[in-house]
């Protein structure tokens, strides 16, 4: 099966893809960059690293530290980080519904050739 993936730049160093929306969705659901690192196999340094890149991008911040308590801190997305998330998953959906003729005649194209 085909599948579309969407990638969009806006501008030199500064892209949005699959892979940090899948981090920052893992750090929405694990409240911790450390934790979504390990989720999704990456280093501490490496996911640090990606939301730093996006923070500075965007100018303004996608994930937000959150203060401790008796375990430590953790993080969460910004309000910004979230509608982020959701506008990108919006454009991959329309993407995808638009794109679906044309994956299917891949296919279709690859099973008869």
């Amino acid at each position: 099966m085909a599948r579309l993936s969407i990638r969009v730049d806006f501008g030199p160093g500064h892209r949005l893809g699959p892979g940090k929306v899948q981090l920052l969705e893992t750090i929405a659901a694990h409240g911790s960059i450390s934790a979504a690192g390990r989720a999704l196999g990456m280093s501490y340094r490496r996911a640090w690293m990606l939301v730093e890149a996006m923070n500075a991008g965007f100018g303004q911040p996608v994930v937000e530290a959150q203060v401790g308590g008796r375990s430590g801190g953790g993080a969460r997305l910004s309000a910004f980080g979230a509608e982020v998330v959701e506008q990108y998953r919006a454009a991959e959906r329309a993407a995808t519904e638009a794109a679906a003729p044309f994956l299917a005649r891949f296919v279709a194209d690859r099973s008869t050739g």
